[in-house]
C-alpha cells in the first residue's frame, strides 16, 4: 500500500446546538471583524442574523456577503474580495451547505495568496494558508466544510474549476443539526445523495485506505437508514443529526481518497447547465458504478452490506449487481429525477462534457481508466 496522507480541520464541532459553544472558540481565535459568506435565503430567513448576534456577544463585528449563487462563480470570489478588503476582515465565515463554503474557500485563499481564483485550479497551487476559516454547515452533503476541495464555475469557460489544495482547509468546521431542520425535502434528497456518492466513489477509489474505507462504509450505512426519515420527516432532529455525522464520515472519506468519474462528470453538467450538483451525482452514481463493476466488484459487494443487503453467498458479480439497483433504489425513494433527460441535458453537447470530464482532477482516482467514447456512453445511458 503506498504511503496515505489524512486532511481535515484542527477543530470540528458536531451535535445539537453547538453553534453557541462555536461562537466562543471563534472568540479565542483573537478575530475581530468577520466575513461572513453566504447566500440570499438564509439571510431573508434570519439565520445570518442569528449568528452575527453569537458573535457581537463575543466582540466580533461583522460584515456579510450573501451573493453566493447555487454554483459559485468566479464573479461570486471577486465581488466577496471588495467586501472582505473594504472591512478588512480578519477572518471568513461561511454559513450555508457547499455554494457558501466553496466561495468563502474561493475568496480566503485569494485574500491570501493574490491574483484570481483560476489561478488555483488544480492540486496545491497555493503558496501560503488562506484567510482563516469557520465553516458552519446547514445542509447535509458537500462535507465542504471539512475538505481542502473547492469548485468554483469559471463564467468565461462555462466550466466548474476543481481546487483541490490543503490551504482551503477551514480551521474550524460546525455541524449544527438544528439548523438543518428546516431544509426543503428537494435538498435534503439532493445533499444526502451527495453524501453517498462521496462515500461510494471514495470506497471504490485507487487511493482508498483502511481510514478511509471505514469512514466511506460507516456513512453509507447511517445514510441508508436515516435518508428518507430527513427527507420524509425534516423535523426529525435524531435523523438530521444522523446525516451531519454521516456526511462529515463521507467528507473524511472523500478528503483523502478522492474521488471519480461521478463527480468528474457532474462537475461538467452543473458548469454547463448551472443544475444542482447532488442530483447530477444521484442520477450517474449508478451508471458510472456499472461502468466500474468491471473492476470493483468486490468492493461494490461490501457496499450493499453497509447498505442492509445480506451478501452472503452471492458472487462478487452478483454483489455489485445488488449494490447498484440499491442506489437507484434509495435515488427513487427520495424522488430523484430518473435521468439527465428529465435534467433538460442534450446529447449534442455529450462530446464536450466528456472532454472536459476527462480533465477534471476528481477522475484521477477512478477505478479504471475510461476512454472518451466510454465517458460519452455512460451520459448517454443516463438520459
Amino acid at each position: 500500500m503506498a504511503s496515505s496522507i489524512f486532511f481535515i480541520p484542527p477543530v470540528n464541532m458536531i451535535g445539537t446546538d453547538c453553534l453557541k459553544e462555536a461562537a466562543s472558540t471563534i472568540q479565542n481565535y483573537g478575530f475581530k471583524q468577520a466575513l461572513i459568506v453566504t447566500d440570499t435565503v438564509l439571510n431573508k430567513i434570519g439565520v445570518v442574523a442569528q449568528v452575527q448576534e453569537l458573535l457581537a456577544k463575543q466582540g466580533i463585528k461583522s460584515a456579510i456577503y450573501d451573493g453566493t449563487h447555487p454554483n459559485p462563480t468566479t464573479i461570486n470570489v471577486k465581488e466577496g474580495l471588495v467586501l472582505l478588503k473594504q472591512h478588512q476582515c480578519d477572518c471568513v465565515i461561511s454559513l450555508g451547505g457547499g455554494s457558501p463554503h466553496d466561495c468563502a474557500k474561493g475568496i480566503a485563499l485569494v485574500a491570501a495568496n493574490g491574483g484570481e481564483i483560476k489561478d488555483y485550479e488544480g492540486v496545491d497551487q497555493s503558496a501560503k494558508p488562506q484567510l482563516p476559516l469557520i465553516a458552519i454547515n446547514t445542509t447535509a452533503g458537500t462535507a465542504s466544510e471539512m475538505t481542502r476541495f473547492c469548485i468554483i464555475t469559471d463564467v468565461d469557460r462555462h466550466i466548474k474549476m476543481a481546487i483541490v489544495d490543503k490551504h482551503v482547509t477551514p480551521i474550524l468546521s460546525v455541524n449544527d443539526p438544528s439548523l438543518m431542520v428546516g431544509m426543503p425535502k428537494g435538498l435534503t434528497a439532493a445533499t444526502g445523495m451527495d453524501a453517498l456518492t462521496h462515500a461510494v466513489e471514495a470506497y471504490v477509489s485507487i487511493a482508498a485506505n483502511p481510514i478511509t474505507d471505514a469512514c466511506a462504509l460507516k456513512a453509507v450505512t447511517i445514510i441508508s437508514e436515516n435518508l428518507r426519515t430527513a427527507v420524509n420527516n425534516g423535523e426529525d432532529i435524531d435523523a438530521r443529526e444522523a446525516m451531519a455525522y454521516a456526511q462529515f464520515l463521507a467528507g473524511m472519506a472523500f478528503n483523502n481518497a478522492s474521488l471519480g468519474y461521478v463527480h468528474a462528470m457532474a462537475h461538467q453538467l452543473g458548469g454547463f447547465y448551472d443544475l444542482p450538483h447532488g442530483v447530477c451525482n444521484a442520477v450517474l452514481l449508478p451508471h458510472v458504478q456499472t461502468f466500474n463493476a468491471k473492476v470493483s466488484a468486490a468492493r461494490l459487494k461490501d457496499i450493499a452490506a453497509a447498505m442492509g443487503v445480506d451478501v452472503k453467498g452471492m458472487s462478487d458479480e452478483k454483489g455489485a449487481e445488488t449494490c447498484i439497483a440499491e442506489i437507484r433504489r434509495l435515488s427513487k425513494d427520495v424522488n430523484i429525477p430518473a435521468g439527465l433527460t428529465e435534467l433538460k441535458v442534450k446529447e449534442e453537447d455529450f462530446a464536450v462534457l466528456a472532454t472536459n470530464a476527462l480533465n477534471d482532477a476528481c477522475g484521477l482516482t477512478n477505478p479504471i481508466k475510461a476512454s472518451h467514447e466510454e465517458i460519452m456512453a455512460i451520459f448517454k445511458a443516463a438520459m
